[in-house]
């Protein structure tokens, strides 16, 4: 590695980027997993109220990564999209 001060400087940001970026990517597998498992365990007429609410939440945490600059805007299309799809083919 370098010594210039400006390289240094450059991967300590990407680290702290990387950091924060992780964390975002983390919540957003573990709601897109606990919403799958959720849809695979739902009585059709009393939870869809819960699945309803739990898209609207995971539809945020996406928005907000692909605000940030942690997806590309395509990226989280697709991952709404697939969310979508799911929940579409479980209430027919």
């Amino acid at each position: 590695m370098s010594n210039k001060a400006s390289t240094i400087k450059r991967v300590i940001t990407s680290e702290r980027n990387r950091n924060k970026n992780k964390i975002y990517k983390s919540m957003i597998k573990t709601l897109t997993k606990k919403f799958f498992k959720s849809i695979n365990a739902v009585d059709k007429d009393v939870d869809c109220k819960y699945l309803e609410t739990s898209l609207a939440n995971l539809y945020s945490k996406i928005d907000k990564a692909v605000q940030k600059g942690v997806f590309h805007s395509n990226n989280g299309s697709r991952k709404k999209a697939s969310l979508s799809r799911a929940l579409k083919n479980l209430i027919g």
